[in-house]
């Protein structure tokens, strides 16, 4: 049964809802619930590892779809840094990426960037880059004075 704009809005209450709806429909290949994330707005971008940008939900919808034609994709969360201003949240996340029943696994660094809308937290750019397995080792700097 198809939710309302109220149901949907509950369902992305927070830029994180909005992303474990994004990684859960990547491991089902749930184009449908998938699309239904990205706000409704022709700006809205996807940049996939070693892809060309797409513009717009049709393009979006077109990758994604030939992605899925090949099955889902376990997609594991391996790190998440946060960044909240008002109605934007930017999220840079460590992927851990491997298809069922395939022995390899790809690492990918990826930015997520989430608009708060009238319908709750929606997707405006995901732009996922090569990675590895050391990425997960966090390089943080000392807060100590600069000058």
């Amino acid at each position: 049964m198809p939710r309302s704009a109220a149901q949907q809005a509950a369902l992305l209450a927070s830029p994180d809802d909005t992303e474990a709806q994004f990684y859960e429909a990547l491991q089902h290949a749930d184009l449908e619930h998938l699309m239904a994330l990205w706000a409704d707005d022709e700006e809205v971008a996807c940049i996939q590892s070693g892809g060309a940008r797409l513009m717009g939900l049709p393009a979006i919808r077109a990758n994604f779809e030939a992605l899925f034609q090949r099955g889902a994709l376990h997609v594991h969360v391996e790190r998440v840094r946060r960044m909240t201003s008002g109605d934007c949240a930017i999220h840079h996340v460590l992927e851990r990426v491997q298809r069922p029943g395939e022995p390899q696994q790809a690492w990918l660094n990826a930015t997520n960037v989430y608009l708060k809308t009238a319908f709750g937290w929606r997707l405006v750019l995901h732009h996922a880059s090569p990675g590895n397995a050391g990425d997960v080792q966090e390089l943080v700097a000392d807060a100590g004075i600069l000058h």
